[in-house]
This record gives C-alpha cells, sequence and structure tokens, in this order.
C-alpha cells in the first residue's frame, strides 16, 4: 500500500463500519459476536465474512470460550487495527481538508 493510498481492507464499507464500532469501545473491550451483529445490523455469514479480512490482516482477534454450556465468540480490535483505523481517518481528514486548518 501506498502512502497516500486508503487501506483497502478497511475501505470497504462494512469492514469500515466494524472497525470504527470496535474502536469505539470503552477501554479497547471485546464485544460478543451477536452483540456485534446486531449493532451493525448484519446477518451472521456477512459478519464473519469481513471479520476473517480483518483477522487475516490483524486488525482484529476473535476469542472462542465456553460460557456455561454456550459456545461464545468475542471480538476486539487490535493495536494494529486500532493504529490503521487512525491513519485511515487521517487520510480521509486530509482528502476533506487538505489545509488542516479547522472549520
Amino acid at each position: 500500500m501506498n502512502d497516500g493510498e486508503l487501506d483497502p481492507v478497511i475501505h470497504a464499507q462494512a469492514r469500515l463500519r466494524v472497525v470504527a464500532t470496535l474502536s469505539a469501545m470503552p477501554n479497547r473491550a471485546s464485544i460478543t459476536f451477536p452483540r456485534l451483529q446486531k449493532l451493525l445490523d448484519m446477518t451472521a455469514g456477512n459478519l464473519s465474512t469481513h471479520l476473517r479480512k480483518l483477522e487475516d490482516a490483524g486488525y482484529v482477534t476473535q476469542t472462542k470460550t465456553i460460557e456455561g454450556r454456550s459456545p461464545v465468540t468475542y471480538v476486539a480490535l487490535t493495536p494494529a487495527g486500532l493504529a490503521a483505523f487512525e491513519r485511515y481517518t487521517a487520510q480521509i481528514r486530509s482528502l476533506i481538508d487538505p489545509s488542516g486548518e479547522p472549520a
């Protein structure tokens, strides 16, 4: 990826929504897959596909565990994912206002 090129992993609308949501979690906490699915109003299959791409890029982690007798998957943004999202948003800001001056 070139310096001026937007990150293609994050640039896809659905993945941008996922990363933006995870970056807004208090203290970078994890969230359960069903809760994230509900927040984003995505199907399980669609969300899984996008999470896999983000995980392959090292931007999110998925932790599978058992609570009681039920399997639960937690999703969290990694430090690399947060850094990539911050770079992405800075690039978008510079495209909107190349002077960098506040409105």
